[in-house]
């Protein structure tokens, strides 16, 4: 069942060789892919490698100690060592990446220790003895590391992006499994309601904004309508559900949501939705490779910036433009979003975090078609490497406090009530 399939892969910033799309694309349970996914593929390795030990530790870091319990992270590494004892330790300070744990498993005479490092989307680095575990169930397929490279190779060969895609790896039935977990998670929280879980109270606002979008007409029908599919998706993944990291969980309700509209309401050929993911996918891949998605490393314009332009890019594809286009557009959907901090109220993926997904789903739409008039009367002066580049130094730039720490920003003036 889609459901129940989960994508596991490592990934290690700085490689020289990028994985397949497969990678950006995960399906797994929310609220977030660093601090819930990463967290609980890495937990199943290592109970598998040690299913016999008396008891087990987790120790975390940085980022995951300071939002690991709105994100669920306890939860999810007890579960997974359930019905053995596992202890937590919280730990605040920074180790060398932002989103570090230390897995322990005790027995009589001695302790076996895992490190693990959750970079972002669901993927992990895992040492082990001094040593790296590799997996190779997403292999690296790209030798060309960024967009102009990438560029000058289609030109070379008379490629567009998605024959540039398609000629590395056959990946049409996930790609295809993907976009129905995708229209699966719409609609299941479309029709969801209640309170979503933590002690932000918040109540579920999918399933109304969708029957109040069918009081409208024209343009404010439709934008409300892919407002709700990205509260549906959004609520989902903030309650725990089943989605797909887009390039990450916390920003997995801006594709849903277009992809639902165009699905089912303008009636756009699945194929055409298809492969515009895998667009999107490339872009989403560039960005990991050269910058990040994490959240706790670049701040939420790693991950809602990101998912803007990987979503621009889609539509870009959708509506026929040539690559020209869909690299701008692509462009337009980060550089609006440059410098936006991480600022979770509570730790939870919820306040801002959602609806700034139904933003991101209607600015996707709006930079595909502002950028294809613009091209008609000028050139484009800002190159898709070059917004990615500054989105890594902006990142670098951003104090600790607004990635993901609920140190700052929204996070210390919001309210939450004690549960």
């Amino acid at each position: 069942m889609l459901s129940e399939y989960l994508c596991y892969s490592e990934y290690i910033e700085g490689e020289s060789f990028m994985k397949s799309i497969k990678d950006i694309y995960q399906i797994g349970p929310g609220p977030s892919s660093s601090h819930t996914l990463g967290p609980q593929k890495a937990t199943k390795k290592f109970f598998e490698m040690f299913p016999d030990a008396e008891r087990y530790e987790a120790h975390l870091y940085g980022s995951l100690s300071l939002t690991g319990k709105g994100h669920l992270t306890d939860y999810i590494i007890k579960k997974v060592f359930e019905p053995k004892e596992c202890k937590i330790e919280w730990h605040d300070e920074y180790l060398d990446h932002p989103n570090v744990f230390f897995l322990y498993a005790h027995y009589p005479s001695y302790t076996k220790e895992m490190k693990v490092s959750s970079v972002g989307g669901g993927a992990v680095k895992m040492e082990f003895e001094g040593k790296e575990l590799g997996n190779s169930e997403i292999p690296e397929v790209y030798k060309e590391p960024d967009l102009d490279t990438i560029k000058k190779y289609c030109d070379e060969h008379n490629l567009r992006f998605i024959d540039y895609i398609n000629e590395h790896e056959d990946i049409d039935e996930y790609m295809n499994m993907v976009f129905d977990q995708m229209l699966e998670t719409v609609e299941v929280g479309l029709k969801a309601e209640g309170e979503l879980p933590g002690k932000l109270h918040l109540e579920r606002c999918a399933k109304k904004l969708y029957e109040n979008a069918q009081k409208l007409s024209g343009a404010n029908r439709d934008k409300m309508l892919i407002n709700a599919f990205a509260y549906a998706a959004s609520e989902q993944n903030a309650s725990g559900g089943t989605t797909v990291t887009a390039p990450t969980l916390g920003s997995s309700g801006v594709f849903p949501a277009i992809m639902y509209y165009y699905y089912h309401y303008l009636n756009t050929d699945r194929k055409l939705l298809v492969d515009a993911l895998k667009v999107g996918g490339l872009f989403g891949n560039i960005i990991k490779q050269n910058a990040t998605i994490s959240g706790a490393k670049g701040g939420c314009q790693a991950e809602i910036g990101a998912a803007c332009s990987m979503a621009s890019a889609a539509v870009a594809y959708i509506s026929g433009y040539n690559d020209k286009t869909i690299e701008a557009a692509a462009e337009m959907g980060m550089e609006h979003f440059l410098g936006l901090t991480c600022d979770p109220v509570g730790g939870y993926v919820m306040i801002p975090c959602i609806e700034r997904n139904a933003v991101a789903a209607q600015r996707a739409i709006d930079a595909a078609l502002l950028t294809d008039e613009l091209l008609k009367i000028k050139n484009n002066k800002v190159s898709f490497d070059m917004v990615v580049n500054t989105m890594n130094y902006t990142g670098n730039q951003l104090v600790v406090e607004l990635k993901e720490t609920s140190l700052g920003g929204l996070a210390t003036v919001v309210p939450t009530e004690d549960e």
